[in-house]
């Protein structure tokens, strides 16, 4: 199915309440602040209080199943970010969103990966289980996020420390994506009249090769920074100092196909759906220094 053409103005506030799960989060903090900010009533879920301007704040924990009732009082529409670092989240996610059916959801929108396709690892199992929980539903499948060099990722954290950016990727390209594009794509799948019922492939405007990052931010802040390729081998160790070693295998892969060029693509989904272009990288950089 092909979604709709829809504009800023199409989406509707409606009367049931929208559950946004991992509302402290990249995407989560900003689709629930535009929820609220666009008029619709707005649970904001975290295991963390969320301070969500006019959103009502609850407790949630995927791994503690006596958290998910609360959260689900009166929501019609949810928004699922999967737990981090786990490889297998369909085995919590799966029994909360029968729970969420029973509970009156009738519309789940799932954060995905544009590398990880319905059926695949970790996300992509709860992918292929959405359509037959719900009649309404969407998967948004992002590309890599821009604000990775910018925020608390392992990758900015190494700008900022080192100047450099490590990868297995090579000269690989990816279509990095705003996350403020991220989440006004969730908010018209939240929220439209009709839902996609479909997945979203969210890309920017251009695909970059780490090379190309490292460059251009170099140029916008004025600071050095390179690109370090690592094997395959060397990047999964890498980050398998910080995360279990089967999600940083499945990271480091990742980064692989990157490099066979998997992600060297772009996509007109922000576009279509929002009315307005993407942001380019130059552009969030500009933005960031200001």
């Amino acid at each position: 199915m092909t979604p709709t053409n829809t504009s800023d103005t199409s989406t509707t506030s409606g009367t049931g309440t929208t559950l946004v799960i991992g509302a402290t989060g990249t995407t989560g903090s900003r689709t629930a602040a535009r929820l609220s900010a666009s008029g619709h009533r707005v649970r904001a879920a975290s295991r963390r209080a969320a301070d969500v301007p006019g959103a009502e704040s609850v407790a949630f924990d995927w791994y503690e199943p006596a958290t998910y009732a609360a959260a689900l009082d009166g929501a019609d529409r949810v928004y699922l970010i999967p737990p981090v670092g786990d490889a297998d989240p369909a085995a919590v996610m799966v029994p909360f969103l029968r729970q969420a059916r029973t509970a009156g959801v009738r519309r789940a929108v799932l954060l995905s990966s544009s590398a990880i396709p319905e059926g695949g690892p970790a996300a992509g199992t709860v992918h292929r289980a959405l359509p037959g929980l719900f009649e309404q539903w969407a998967v948004l499948r992002p590309s890599w996020f821009m604000q990775n060099f910018t925020g608390t990722h392992a990758h900015a954290v190494s700008i900022r420390e080192e100047g450099t950016i490590w990868t297995a990727a090579g000269s690989g390209r990816v279509g990095f994506v705003d996350v403020q594009d991220i989440a006004a794509v969730a908010v018209h799948a939240l929220t439209d009249e009709h839902a996609p019922n479909t997945d979203l492939v969210l890309t920017g405007p251009e695909a970059l090769g780490y090379d190309d990052i490292a460059t251009t931010i170099t140029q916008v802040t004025g600071r050095p920074v390179d690109h370090r390729r690592l094997s395959y081998e060397q990047m999964r160790d890498r980050l398998a100092a910080h995360v279990p070693l089967e999600f940083a295998s499945m990271l480091a892969g990742m980064d692989r196909a990157i490099a066979e060029g998997a992600e060297d693509r772009i996509t007109d989904t922000v576009q279509r759906l929002t009315g307005r272009p993407p942001r380019n990288f130059h552009a969030l950089l500009e933005g960031e220094t200001e």
